[in-house]
């Protein structure tokens, strides 16, 4: 079995050493870059399966950095942050972030949240994350379904608005067969954390919210409906 390439972005010595050393124990192959340029030129170099950025790192932060890889992939994101409450974590979403950790974080916790980011791209072990293979285990749609302009066609893992392709990274199509499966259905953002995030344990919302908000940019804003203190739901 192949195993799968970790991009650790983060300039502290300390953390980027420890947690090098807890990935690579856990059968992780690490390429580790102290600053956002030479996490970049590792990015194109090595093309990992998944990358693991701190937020405030020197020359290219890793907001700008994710921003970047998201240009040229949609390789899986994770964003770590010092602080739950920041700012950061939500431009971080915003610039194309999957899901971030915040600092200090606990070994088996970041190995777990990897793991479960790699399941929903459709790859638990191995290369082939810059492809962007959406996940094996999306919600059971058959298609194409339509909702007015916007064709959704599960099988093919296609999105076209007005008959146009729309291109969406593997969350924001995982977040779209959710909604296509239940139009018109409420989905809480609870619900939607376990089944596009994998949070079997719950989540932070933020989460939710900015993929909509990313999604709806896509689709059309009126596409999905918030229905204020419950959730979203996909108009028929």
């Amino acid at each position: 079995m192949a195993e799968t390439h970790v991009l650790f972005v983060e300039d502290d010595d300390v953390i980027r050493e420890a947690t090098q050393l807890a990935l690579e124990r856990d059968g992780f192959v690490v390429t580790a870059a102290p600053d956002g340029l030479t996490g970049l030129e590792q990015f194109r170099a090595n093309r990992p399966d998944i990358a693991l950025l701190d937020v405030m790192v020197p020359g290219l932060d890793g907001v700008s950095l994710c921003r970047r890889i998201r240009d040229e992939s949609t390789v899986p994101v994770i964003m770590l942050s010092a602080r739950a409450d920041s700012i950061d974590v939500v431009l971080g979403l915003e610039a194309g972030a999957d899901d971030y950790v915040t600092k200090p974080f606990d070994g088996a916790v970041l190995v777990a949240r990897i793991r479960a980011v790699l399941r929903r791209f459709g790859h638990a072990s191995g290369p082939g994350g810059a492809n962007g293979a959406p996940p094996s285990d999306a919600a059971p749609v058959e298609g194409p379904l339509r909702f007015g302009d916007l064709e959704v066609n599960p099988e093919g893992m296609e999105v076209r608005k007005a008959g146009t392709p729309v291109a969406l990274t593997p969350t924001e199509m995982r977040l779209l067969l959710e909604f296509s499966a239940a139009p018109g259905t409420v989905l809480s953002r609870d619900r939607l954390l376990e089944r596009v995030w994998d949070y079997g344990w719950g989540g932070d919302t933020r989460v939710v919210d900015v993929h909509v908000q990313r999604l709806r940019g896509k689709i059309g804003q009126d596409r999905i409906e918030t229905v204020r203190g419950f959730g979203y739901k996909l108009k028929g």
